[in-house]
């Protein structure tokens, strides 16, 4: 992924917890140093509004307008060292300013309790800023609120992403995320992404905090029995007419990725034969956290959407690989509208392997849908 900018590490809520971050964050991080929540949400440009005019060149005058209005770091106005300027958009946009989000989250990660702890002493995790600290995106776990699976394998940790921009592109927005401490993977969007729009009254943050953490630990039990129910599901890939990348590639995945995900799945395997949807997927996974080469947004959202199809409708996934493929074949068939025996019998071993797919995850789209409308409820 492009690197950030700028990333922050945070522990604790604040200055009065002792919270640490977990050890095997932290050996994954090239600084591991931190700061509180709070304090390094403080540390986020904030944005205002200016007036704008435009210049008139037969007048050589500049004239005011109500129409628009220029979003200003402002404290780089009094700097003069650094480009101020975020956007100027229409009299209609609404800043929201990250204390205007993330404060009232603080207060309700001291008021809610998880197990012994309150939710404010085991939080950590990431923040990202990019184009001058007009975009931010940003991973908030918490240590202890995992999924267990069976064997000596660790955990999976779970939490949400969020994030914003003043340019217009991204409302500030929250949805489901884990981190596989296993492997340092990301799990991104599990829920369906929740939207404030910077229009008109913002609302009330702290009510929205309250709903999304509330649903959090029935996250937790949806993706556990997801993945103990999709490691009996498997890929014998011996009876399949194409080889594990192009498994990836028949998915959309570009080359260099689909490479990198087969290469994780066939090692991480246990029979690198016939391989389980959950091994799949975490191939799928380990590509993207670790090589994915564009930035935050539209095509990795994309690429995470065909990676969670893996583990939360397999048959979906089956589906959208035999379409490809009957596409390829029809697309290779000869002049007089012939296909070759041997994609014929390849034809059929899709057929054969999407049916016996079927029948174990029949189940698996409604309980995914449900899974994603986790936050809708409370958060509209």
């Amino acid at each position: 992924m492009k690197s950030p900018d700028e990333t922050v590490i945070f522990a604790g809520v604040d200055g009065r917890t002792t919270t640490t971050l977990p050890t095997w964050y932290r050996t994954h991080q090239n600084d591991p140093s931190q700061v509180s929540f709070a304090e390094a949400i403080r540390q986020l440009p904030r944005a205002t509004n200016t007036p704008v005019a435009y210049h008139n060149p037969f007048t050589n005058e500049w004239v005011e307008t109500d129409r628009f209005s220029a979003v200003v770091e402002p404290s780089r106005l009094q700097a003069r060292n650094e480009d101020p300027l975020f956007n100027v958009p229409t009299d209609s946009y609404s800043i929201i300013n990250p204390i205007d989000v993330y404060a009232p989250l603080e207060d309700v990660l001291r008021e809610t309790q998880y197990q012994d702890h309150t939710l404010d002493e085991v939080v950590f995790g990431e923040i990202r800023q990019y184009r001058g600290g007009g975009e931010v995106h940003m991973d908030i776990m918490f240590d202890g609120l995992s999924v267990e699976l069976p064997g000596e394998r660790d955990p999976i940790t779970l939490g949400v992403t969020s994030g914003y921009d003043y340019f217009g592109g991204h409302a500030v927005y929250v949805e489901g995320f884990a981190r596989d401490t296993y492997c340092a993977n990301s799990i991104r969007a599990l829920t369906d992404r929740k939207t404030v729009k910077h229009v008109g009254d913002v609302g009330e943050f702290h009510i929205w905090w309250e709903g999304i953490l509330e649903q959090l630990e029935l996250v937790v039990d949806d993706l556990h029995q997801f993945i103990l129910d999709v490691q009996e599901i498997t890929l014998d890939i011996t009876t399949v007419p194409f080889d594990l990348p192009e498994f990836y590639d028949l998915l959309g995945f570009p080359e260099y990725l689909a490479r990198r995900a087969a290469e994780d799945a066939r090692a991480e395997a246990a029979d690198p034969f016939e391989i389980d949807m959950w091994t799949l997927h975490s191939g799928a996974t380990y590509a993207l956290t670790h090589f994915f080469s564009g930035k935050e947004g539209t095509a990795l959202d994309g690429y995470t959407r065909v990676a969670n199809d893996i583990l939360f409708n397999p048959e979906a996934t089956l589906d959208s690989v035999r379409a490809t493929y009957e596409q390829r074949a029809a697309e290779a068939t000869s002049p007089d509208g012939q296909t070759g025996l041997e994609q014929q019998s390849a034809l059929a071993q899709l057929e054969r392997v999407s049916s016996d797919i079927t029948e174990k995850a029949q189940q698996f789209e409604s309980r995914e849908q449900a899974l994603r409308e986790r936050f809708e409820i409370l958060v509209e």
